[in-house]
């Protein structure tokens, strides 16, 4: 899993919170990804999917 902010990106006033999960655990080429304007709409964007996968994680 990654999770990063881009500086560039945000002095563009663009996305610059980016979260990526990918690889073992998640079975073949799934990814999950998103950008977005602040960590928390990552978490909120990304944690249902990775729950539909199957993780538990916390609320």
């Amino acid at each position: 899993m990654l999770f990063k902010v881009d500086a560039e990106r945000m002095a563009e006033r663009r996305k610059p919170w980016t979260l990526v999960a990918s690889g073992a655990p998640l079975q073949g080429d799934i990814l999950v990804r998103t950008d977005a304007a602040s960590a928390e709409q990552c978490l909120e964007a990304c944690l249902p999917r990775l729950r539909e996968l199957g993780f538990t994680l916390p609320e």
